[in-house]
């Protein structure tokens, strides 16, 4: 496999920490009074229009102005850097059905919302719930834990900040093609184990017909492109089915170091997102990370994000083996998680 992959990549994906601490601007987007006027009266039309915020279409979204930008937004997460943030929305003084219509508008321009759990939600919502994450069916994003570098079960995934803890919960972002680069260099021989189809567990939402674990390999190399596919919790808690391919002490070595490489400051780089902030990753370069928090004793003023998983037209192809997470690997129509008897909807609280 390693023979297939270039020598190093250095494309603008292969970004590392340092290199996007010196430069924002290229990540971060401040939005012009214009631009909030013109996602308002969008947001205003649909709500209008009687739409559910699942069902918010980009011609339900019409923008006179901004349309523009989430088209280059939309080629960035594609074919750039793999990520931005837009910041200055004012969602504090938004009701929770204007703050879901814009949120849903915006992304309704980039692609189709996908469901992010057996429930159909096709709005999440990330916040401490109080699960245990040692429980293997636990999703760690429903804890106030450390998660660990990872990817979601979507092309695209999009936060909007509605609350913001006391203390900690940072969103950290790493992109993949920087570290095979560093993999690469110092250690080939655990970079191509990385290839392998090891199982990662499905916990507990399990496709009808499926077994409870996936066989998707942590990196794959199709069509000229290098997709990451990653939860190091997963991929251990995997290990609890007897028929899931055993990690030899190689495999633990080869993901203790991608994960080492993950956590590197020079690599990674560590943002704080504030209420308003719209930042939008593409999965299948990149990785995100999000620190342990201390919240807020009053229920109201509690950490509190929407999520939305996204697929757009246009994307890159994906190996077959993306079958067993994505169902359909057709790009614009793929991702999520669906289960028997899933229902898609936009659930407000």
């Amino acid at each position: 496999m390693l023979e297939q992959l270039p020598e190093r990549f250095e494309g603008a994906s292969a970004w590392t920490g340092a290199q996007m601490r010196a430069h924002p601007e290229r990540w971060l987007v401040q939005l012009a009074p214009e631009d909030v006027a013109d996602l308002e009266q969008a947001a205003r039309h649909c709500l209008n229009l009687g739409r559910d915020a699942g069902q918010i279409t980009k011609a339900d979204f019409p923008l006179a102005r901004f349309g523009g930008h989430l088209a280059a937004l939309k080629e960035k997460l594609l074919h750039g850097i793999g990520f931005e943030v837009l910041r200055g929305l004012p969602v504090a003084g938004y009701s929770r059905q204007m703050a879901a219509a814009i949120f849903c508008g915006v992304g309704a321009h980039l692609g189709a919302a996908r469901s992010q759990n057996a429930a159909g939600h096709i709005l999440g919502h990330v916040r401490d719930i109080g699960a245990d994450a040692n429980d293997p069916n636990t999703r760690i994003y429903q804890t106030h834990e450390r998660q660990t570098f990872h990817t979601d079960s979507a092309d695209v995934v999009g936060l909007l900040c509605l609350q913001e803890a006391r203390k900690g919960g940072d969103s950290l972002l790493v992109s993949a093609e920087a570290i095979c680069n560093r993999m690469r260099a110092e250690r080939p021989d655990l970079l191509k184990l990385l290839f392998d189809p090891l199982a990662t567990d499905r916990r507990g939402e399990v496709p009808e017909g499926m077994q409870p674990f996936m066989t998707i390999p942590p990196l794959s190399w199709h069509a000229g492109k290098l997709t990451v596919f990653y939860q190091r919790q997963y991929i251990d808690s995997a290990q609890r089915f007897p028929e899931a391919m055993r990690l030899t002490q190689a495999h633990v070595e080869a993901l203790d170091m991608f994960d080492a490489l993950a956590n590197d400051p020079a690599l990674h780089l560590t943002m704080r997102l504030q209420p308003g902030d719209m930042q939008f990753v593409y999965n299948h370069s990149q990785l995100h990370d999000r620190t342990g928090f201390t919240d807020w004793p009053e229920p109201e003023r509690r950490r509190h994000l929407f999520r939305l998983w996204l697929s757009p037209e246009g994307d890159r192809e994906l190996p077959e083996c993306f079958k067993q997470r994505y169902g359909s690997i057709i790009p614009g129509s793929r991702g999520g998680i669906i289960t028997k008897g899933t229902k898609l909807h936009a659930p407000l609280d």
